[in-house]
């Protein structure tokens, strides 16, 4: 199973216009089973989604239905795009200054856990630690920008970190935001996405996940 983690920013590319094709484009690269996607929705108003679900369905992928409003594609930016079945989503509120929160669904016999984490470690430490109650069995794998600038990052007590590597700034990786938590599962690599396109569409480059899972 491939799994990637990519924070779209609305959307938005480095030359600062939204243009969601750009963002499919990237998408069609990567070509994974399941994609964890943060701040996927507007900020303001009805906070809608920013991508063109006809042509995401065109592609295999359907959301999993984690959001509370219509418009958007899943809750506080947070959405998962699947080609397989998912079931049992869900909402995992995570304790914050700012509203965050986590999505999470049943995908190929995988708990998959999008999340965009705190800015401080502090918050990030507390983040982390709800997830492992609230996600105590595995197998499990959360994905997301978890805002760690250095390689080693807040520990976990039950989850193995996995970071493919520079992630941020996509004009030039150096910071290493975006990785993988694992639990009962087994990766066979993890690797961050580098593409003309993906070098354009966000400020983040996707980090991608390629799991060993048993038929």
């Amino acid at each position: 199973m491939r799994i990637a983690s990519y924070n779209i920013r609305k959307a938005v590319g480095l030359d600062w216009r939204r243009d969601p094709a750009r963002i499919l484009t990237v998408l069609e690269e990567i070509d994974a089973d399941v994609v964890l996607l943060q701040e996927a929705d507007k900020r303001f108003g009805t906070r809608a989604g920013v991508l063109p679900a006809e042509a995401l369905g065109d592609m295999g992928y359907r959301f999993a239905p984690v959001n509370l409003r219509h418009a958007s594609h899943g809750w506080h930016g947070n959405a998962i795009l699947t080609r397989l079945r998912a079931e049992r989503p869900q909402r995992v509120y995570l304790p914050s200054l700012e509203p965050r929160g986590a999505v999470s669904a049943r995908v190929g016999g995988v708990t998959v856990v999008g999340v965009h984490l705190g800015l401080t470690p502090r918050t990030r430490t507390r983040q982390i630690s709800t997830l492992e109650e609230k996600f105590p069995e595995g197998p499990v794998v959360i994905g997301g920008d978890f805002n760690m600038w250095r390689k080693r990052g807040e520990g976990s007590d039950h989850f193995r970190l996995i970071a493919p590597g520079p992630s941020f700034h996509a004009s030039r990786p150096t910071a290493p935001l975006d990785r993988f938590a694992l639990k009962g599962v087994r990766h066979a690599s993890a690797h961050v996405h580098r593409s003309p396109a993906a070098a354009r569409a966000s400020d983040h480059l996707p980090v991608v996940l390629e799991l060993e899972v048993e038929s």
